[in-house]
């Protein structure tokens, strides 16, 4: 079986792996108080223009997640979220679970508007029962969406602005960064530094064996942060482990890199599908394709080639998701490439 229906389905780049064998056998100080943290730190921030900023490791994402929306609500605040995002869809309830709850908007193609922020903050506030409901107090996007989908530098522009505005905090999953950061240079780090509260960049899912850093560019709003990331079982003993990956990633624009190369797999696989006549669901520009297939081609590839279900259009056709990573063997798209010119289908 050929692997298709997600980005981390190999170990790790070549680079990260080398990073930890000759960093295996020396002794450095646990939970992140070591001298590779320290240098992933200064990478990251110095890449964010934000030197001041703080930066913490985790395992991954639906750690890191739960962790930073516990430690920025109140006790009776919720976190809206497009429904569509990751938070709502795919993470068990672990949000709910800290006693928070997701407060899901209607999205288009992943994303959610300036305008749909303030009107469910306004709805909420402007009810005169209001203090008998969850009260929103953070927004949460994920760049990209989880169609693949890239909120622009206007788009955001106007999130942060009416975050700020109403008092909310903006916080952006980033699990798939480097993916955003290769198809759009008008949205850097430095652009997500100065325009949330807190992001992440995804190792996982970017060509580390695992790992997410948080960024916090004003550490002072998050006080005694690491408290909230012990508690929440997320300070790793060997955190030296974390630190190596992502000096690795971070260093002579590697990270950008591979979201490239990445990229660039999944816009020819989309060029193959479409010259075949088949649709996508959306149009991205990332590592992520969601072709609709006819449930007939859909069922034969399914013999080859494994891929991500993800929603019926009609009774005859289904969009799927196909992504490709980091690490993804060229011979995989080859064999991918070759079987659509045998196997299309007319609809």
């Amino acid at each position: 079986m050929t692997r298709f229906e997600c980005d981390y389905l190999e170990g790790a780049h070549p680079a990260v792996l080398e990073a930890l064998m000759q960093t295996n056998a020396e002794q450095t100080a646990g939970y992140g108080e070591d001298a590779y943290c320290a240098k992933a730190r200064t990478l990251i921030a110095a890449q964010c223009a934000c030197p001041d900023a703080d930066v913490h490791f985790f395992m991954g994402g639906t750690q890191v997640n739960l962790t930073v929306i516990a430690a920025a609500l109140r006790p009776f605040e919720g976190v809206l979220s497009a429904d569509t995002g990751h938070i709502n869809v795919h993470e068990t309830g672990a949000v709910e679970a800290t006693g928070h709850k997701v407060l899901a908007l209607p999205a288009t193609d992943g994303k959610l508007s300036a305008a749909q922020v303030r009107e469910a903050y306004l709805a909420h506030v402007e009810d005169g029962t209001h203090e008998h409901m969850v009260r929103p107090g953070m927004v949460y996007l994920s760049q990209p969406t989880e169609l693949g989908t890239l909120y622009t530098r206007e788009e955001l522009a106007a999130l942060r602005a009416v975050t700020a505005e109403l008092g909310l905090t903006l916080y952006i999953d980033g699990a798939r960064l480097a993916y955003a950061l290769a198809a759009d240079a008008q949205v850097d780090l430095a652009f997500l530094a100065a325009h949330c509260d807190a992001f992440t960049l995804g190792g996982t899912k970017c060509g580390a064996l695992f790992g997410e850093a948080l960024v916090l560019p004003k550490p002072e709003r998050w006080p005694h942060f690491r408290y909230h990331i012990k508690q929440r079982g997320a300070l790793l003993a060997k955190g030296r482990l974390l630190g190596v990956q992502f000096a690795a990633l971070m260093e002579n624009g590697r990270y950008r890199a591979l979201g490239e190369a990445a990229n660039a797999q999944a816009q020819l696989l989309k060029a193959t599908f479409l010259a075949h006549g088949i649709p996508m669901l959306c149009d991205t520009k990332t590592n992520q394709i969601f072709p609709v297939l006819p449930n007939t081609l859909m069922h034969k590839l399914a013999e080859r080639f494994s891929f991500a279900h993800w929603c019926k259009v009609d009774t005859r056709r289904t969009a799927v998701r196909f992504c490709t990573g980091v690490t993804t063997p060229k011979e995989n798209l080859d064999a991918l490439i070759a079987a659509l010119a045998i196997l299309n289908l007319p609809e």
